[in-house]
């Protein structure tokens, strides 16, 4: 076997990587069309949507039932969101919940990071691979710069509240799908109406649109405010670039600047 140059190896291991290739199964291939060769079947998921409190008391397993279509997935993350009383509740419930796939794929939970009284809250999209390791949003590159943003307007994790919309990394850090963002919508509008923020930031276009229902791109609405409901009563809310964004367009950082300004004004309004 030819070798491999070591420039084109070490391509190819950043390649994986941001496919998000964390594990190695084999050291060797392994063939499964070859002759002779019968693949074993992969086992059908079967999940339900949360397990009872009851029986997971009990230590007993919940009946296994088909996959929920995304319609009913959604509908029961409505209930179980509502249900919640407090954020250590909403977290619960959500580790329990199994109406989202992308659960199945993560390696655990990212629910949120700061301080739940802060009177700013940042919300993302989705978690990335470092998150997903940490079991923390924006822990990886794009979290360092959000911290050096909030610390040129005085401001740290423990003075704001950062979360996503959805709180399971997407494989290979794709977009969320459209039925993934809508299943997930449900526990993060409940976590920012238990945490009830002064000021929402909404950290990139997705965000934007799936929290404010808005259609214009990021470029358009940044730097604006806009009006949020929180379950509760009308918040402020603007969107901003995302730092993952920032880091591919350093350029835009002076127009990220000027909005980190004016949410460190509204802040001492």
């Amino acid at each position: 076997m030819a070798q491999i140059p070591a420039k084109a190896a070490l391509d190819l291991l950043d390649f994986y990587t941001e496919a998000g290739v964390d594990a190695l199964l084999g050291e060797e291939p392994v063939d499964h069309f070859a002759a002779g060769e019968e693949p074993s079947p992969a086992p059908r998921p079967t999940q339900t949507a949360l397990l009872p409190l009851d029986l997971e008391r009990k230590g007993r397993a919940a009946p296994q039932v088909a996959p929920l279509a995304p319609d009913e997935a959604a509908m029961a993350a409505r209930q179980a969101a509502k249900s919640a009383k407090t954020l250590d509740e909403l977290r619960t419930i959500l580790d329990r919940f199994d109406g989202c796939g992308l659960k199945a794929t993560a390696t655990q939970l990212v629910f949120a990071d700061g301080n739940p009284q802060a009177r700013v809250m940042f919300v993302g999209e989705a978690p990335g691979r470092d998150e997903d390791i940490e079991g923390l949003p924006f822990v990886g590159r794009s979290g360092k710069l959000l911290d050096r943003m909030l610390a040129a307007i005085g401001l740290d994790r423990t003075k704001v509240y950062i979360a996503n919309i959805v709180p399971w990394r997407p494989p290979g850090n794709r977009t969320p799908t459209p039925q993934e963002s809508q299943i997930c919508l449900p526990f993060i509008l409940r976590q920012i109406e238990l945490a009830d923020p002064d000021i929402l930031v909404c950290l990139g276009g997705p965000s934007a649109q799936t929290l404010l229902g808005i259609k214009d791109g990021i470029t358009k609405t940044r730097g604006r405010w806009f009006s949020f409901h929180n379950g509760a009563r009308e918040i402020r809310a603007m969107p901003t670039f995302h730092p993952a964004f920032l880091l591919r367009s350093p350029l835009q950082k002076r127009f990220a600047w000027r909005d980190f300004l004016a949410i460190k004004k509204a802040l001492a309004g």
